[in-house]
């Protein structure tokens, strides 16, 4: 047998490889068929190679080596394009780069009726004729929040964009200095404004305004006064803002239409609960506001959605807009808001079954319980790698509600005896289940508050692996 020949034979198989604990990383980041072409281009590779006795691998080892070393730097320039299930250990229960609101099962079961079937989305089943997107939805949003209609998009900035483009287009919209928010991903009221073809027309100082402030801005080219909820700051000290109340009877005195963008979405008032005040749908339905614009996927729990809500005629002209159509909804989220809100008629559901209001309002006891449970479990597996103690921590609600507020939490603290928590953190990103956690200081802070019931066998074994790292 020629010498190239023997070399050709310490090729690795496909299925060697795929076995290589080198390997086991790249298939937990992208998707198998993505790493099986690497695994193969690189085999080609190292066989041109060898054919043209160019190679200097001496041996099956270290040809092995080059040939996952090349896959890798292959690898290395492929895009994660795989969405996935991800264990949230930060706290923040309304994280928005995590998907912001888990679904309700009855959400969840609704997507699955209607995902791979044919469904009357737009017909009506009576008449059978064209019917309206989304009406199963609207009649328990007016119930829900006191409003006389609906109507639905795919989220609260192409709300807050609709309702502008159809009431303002050309003319001044007057919002408190104080008000011009500026949310995750670089939302920016003022721009939204710019973009709907209204002017903006601030009024007061950034810390105090008052109602003669509005008043004294009205001109014959205002067209809304706009009052928008401050979902992730607070203004302190000596400040002055214009109520809800104050501000519709501005609006109504004068004939101008009045916005409210609460953003946030509360429909029920978590106060008996334990949390604070927030401001809710129908409190700014009872307080007179044309409409009200808001998120299905912040505090309400639902899927992505915006929801305009409030007078009959001013819905109607919202819906009328051409720009409607090319912010509506699909089947699924209309599927997942109609299931939503239908826990909501039911007061005893709430909030055992909407997972965002059930995250929200734990109990310090259940919280304390499980963190000591998981604490023991994760010191069995860890054998000695790293320090694990259960503490007292803080959790946030995130997605630009109850913003400043810190709620009373429980924490597993995991300190590695030989690597830096950052390494482990990101080891834990980059596992077949990733595990997004909080590092500080010099541990692993994993809050219980954002982890679910299913998450416990998944995070024990990544964990698990973890260890089994540390001790090669």
């Amino acid at each position: 047998m020629s010498r190239e020949r023997h070399r050709l034979r310490d090729l690795p198989s496909i299925d060697r490889l795929l076995g290589d604990a080198r390997v086991v990383p790249l298939l937990n980041q992208h998707p198998r068929p993505v790493v099986l072409r690497a695994l193969r281009a690189a085999v080609s590779s190292a066989r041109q190679r060898l054919s043209a006795q160019k190679s200097d691998e001496t041996d099956a080892s270290r040809l092995t080596a080059s040939i996952v070393a090349e896959a890798t730097r292959s690898l290395a320039h492929a895009p994660l394009h795989r969405m996935r299930h991800v264990i949230n250990a930060t706290g923040v229960v309304l994280h928005t780069n995590l998907g912001r609101s888990l679904l309700c099962s009855d959400a969840i079961e609704a997507i699955k009726r209607v995902a791979g079937a044919y469904t009357n989305l737009e017909f009506d089943l009576e008449s059978g004729a064209r019917g309206q997107r989304g009406s199963a939805a609207l009649p328990p949003l007016a119930q829900l929040s006191g409003a006389e209609s609906a109507c639905i998009v795919n989220n609260n900035a192409a709300a807050v964009l609709l309702i502008l483009d159809t009431f303002a287009r050309g003319r001044e919209v007057v919002v408190a200095r104080s008000e011009l928010i500026e949310i995750g991903g670089s939302f920016r009221l003022p721009e939204v404004l710019e973009k709907s073809g209204a002017t903006l027309r601030e009024v007061g100082a950034t810390n105090r305004v008052y109602p003669n402030d509005f008043e004294r801005s009205i001109t014959d080219r205002t067209a809304l006064l706009l009052k928008s909820h401050p979902s992730n700051y607070r203004i302190v000290g000596f400040t002055r803002e214009v109520s809800g109340k104050e501000l519709v009877a501005i609006g109504r005195s004068r004939g101008v239409p009045t916005v409210m963008d609460l953003g946030s979405g509360l429909l029920v008032d978590l106060q008996k609960w334990g949390l604070p005040e927030e401001p809710t749908v129908p409190a700014c339905i009872r307080d007179g506001f044309d409409l009200v614009c808001f998120s299905a996927d912040k505090l309400l729990g639902g899927p992505q959605a915006g929801i305009i809500a409030g007078r009959r005629d001013a819905v109607a002209r919202c819906a009328a807009n051409p720009l409607a159509r090319a912010l509506r909804c699909g089947k699924l989220d209309l599927a997942a808001l109609e299931a939503t809100l239908a826990v909501y008629l039911d007061p005893a559901r709430i909030p055992l079954d909407i997972p965002v209001l059930r995250m929200l309002t734990r109990s310090s006891a259940d919280l304390e319980d499980h963190a000591r449970r998981l604490a023991s479990r994760l010191e069995a597996v860890l054998d000695g790698h790293a320090s694990v103690t259960a503490n007292p921590g803080t959790s946030t609600a995130g997605g630009g509600s109850f913003p400043c507020l810190e709620l009373a939490s429980w924490q597993v603290n995991i300190a590695p005896r030989r690597d830096s928590p950052s390494h482990w953190a990101d080891r834990l990103r980059g596992g077949r289940q990733p595990v997004v956690v909080r590092t500080v200081d010099e541990h692993l802070a994993l809050d219980v508050r954002t982890l679910q019931d299913d998450d416990t066998e998944n995070l024990i074994a990544a964990f698990a692996n973890l260890a089994k790292e540390s001790s090669r």
